[in-house]
């Protein structure tokens, strides 16, 4: 071991930093969080900080968005890696299970025409169409009368 004011170190191996030079050691020792290190604590920050505003729900490419709004410059990679990180997830779940679209029935109004649209008489049975719409995997929404 070597003594005096120097910092003992018996051999390469008790070195943290194996495989560098010893100026190499003492410069991480003398500051062992570098500057990205620190950025990427502050950005997790905000990144948690934004994730906890939008109710847990946004994934790492609205949290990116919302960072380029505050005007941080950081990639949707470096995000993603920090929310894994720490924990955060999108919320997931909007998907309707099978058999449990619509809820329960409403009420139908009793059908007293009974298809004898043959009257007589004005304003004794009126008829309407109900549009229906179909939302289709494209996404568009298709109105049927």
């Amino acid at each position: 071991m070597h003594q005096g004011t120097r910092t003992p170190v018996s051999s390469a191996t008790d070195v943290p930093c194996h495989g560098r030079s010893p100026s190499g050691y003492y410069a991480w020792r003398a500051e062992p969080v570098s500057a990205k290190q620190k950025d990427d604590q502050r950005l997790s920050g905000l990144i948690k900080q934004s994730w906890l505003e939008s109710g847990g729900v946004y994934g790492y490419r609205k949290i990116t968005d919302d960072l380029h709004d505050l005007g941080e410059r950081c990639g949707k990679n470096r995000v993603y890696r920090l929310m894994r990180a720490d924990g955060l997830r999108l919320q997931t779940g909007y998907h309707l299970r099978p058999g449990k679209r619509y809820g329960k029935p409403s009420v139908v109004a009793p059908n007293h025409v009974q298809r004898q649209l043959d009257v007589r008489e004005p304003n004794k049975v009126w008829v309407t169409d109900i549009p229906t719409s179909v939302l289709t995997r494209v996404g568009c929404t298709c109105w049927w009368c």
